[in-house]
């Protein structure tokens, strides 16, 4: 089984409903008519179903839930949620209505928030920042997580590290240049996203161009001191740092420059110190090892939602749903 087909099918197996908000969008009515054929995730659509279906042409959608602002009962009850939501920052209750019948991601968000729905994907049409403005005004991240980022789950075939040659990759998507702290809660969460998703331990190497003292810069010196950090949250998680890329993942290099360690030459989660490194690192084994990039996925706020390429196709719209299907089942 490839990897995408046994996440399609653990998402089918927790059965979450997640919101399309881009309803009328031909790639996401390909992706929800999948969706719905192999039974991956509930799907809502937003907008009026007549039209929907018309757009969707012979596109089978009949098993989608829609909700139409114009009629939807509790348009009024999320219109003052929001309102309470907002209100200290400057938002009437008109405008709150405003946006609900008008902004689609809001309403999504809404949704979600209420938990009429598990999860929300959007981004074929819509920027990154529309896309998670809404996430992160009405959700807000999660308890006890600081910072919103982001990772790639990387497939590389042909290949005996990481876990069977699939790699969590973090920060590859969002934050520019994270400090010490920043680092940190990266790195557990992409530990906690790698256990939801894969179903697995995580093991998490904290990236550098050093290896246990090997180079003096203040770079390293924020790698060190972010992996202090993750351990003392963390205790029981398997990290390490800084370690070089082949010391991270082969094991015999690691057991020769990171004696001891139980992630050295083993580790399945890598973190990247600064988004450079982390948005070249996954492109390069993405064209040179023809490997298969997820992403990016969104963690850290509330309840998930996911951002996206406009350049996205139909099936990866299907693979990011089934992987957020996933990271609702652990909210």
């Amino acid at each position: 089984m490839s990897f995408i087909a046994g996440i399609k099918a653990r998402a089918k197996a927790v059965n979450k409903k997640i919101v399309l908000p881009e309803s009328y969008e031909a790639r996401n009515l390909t992706a929800a008519a999948k969706i719905l054929e192999e039974g991956i995730a509930q799907v809502i659509l937003i907008g009026e179903e007549a039209k929907i279906k018309e757009a969707a042409g012979d596109l089978d959608i009949s098993k989608a839930s829609f909700i139409d602002p114009k009629s939807y009962e509790k348009m009024p009850e999320l219109s003052s949620k929001l309102y309470e939501l907002r209100k200290a920052k400057g938002l009437s209750l008109e405008e709150a209505e405003k946006l609900l019948s008008e902004n689609p991601l809001y309403l999504g968000a809404m949704l979600v928030k209420e938990e009429l729905a598990d999860g929300m994907v959007a981004g074929a049409h819509y920027a990154t920042a529309d896309v998670l403005r809404p996430a992160l005004q009405i959700l807000k991240t999660s308890p006890g997580v600081s910072l919103v980022s982001s990772f790639f789950i990387m497939v590389v075939p042909n290949c005996d590290f990481g876990d069977d040659g699939v790699f969590v990759f973090s920060d590859c998507g969002l934050v520019q240049n994270p400090n010490a702290e920043e680092l940190a809660a990266i790195a557990l969460s992409s530990a906690a996203s790698f256990e939801s998703i894969l179903g697995k331990e995580a093991r998490v190497a904290m990236l550098s161009h050093s290896t246990r003292g090997s180079a003096k810069h203040a770079d390293v010196d924020k790698v060190v001191q972010a992996t202090q950090i993750a351990k003392a949250a963390r205790p029981e998680l398997l990290l390490d740092g800084e370690l070089q890329l082949d010391a991270a993942i082969v094991p015999a290099i690691g057991a020769s420059k990171a004696k001891g360690s139980d992630v050295a030459g083993h580790a399945n989660v890598l973190i990247f110190p600064d988004l450079d490194s982390g948005n070249i690192g996954y492109k390069l084994v993405e064209r040179l090892a023809k490997a298969e990039a997820f992403g990016p996925v969104t963690q850290g706020i509330a309840k998930p939602v996911n951002d996206l390429s406009r350049g996205c196709s139909a099936d990866d719209i299907v693979g990011v749903v089934a992987i957020t299907a996933l990271q609702a089942s652990t909210k």
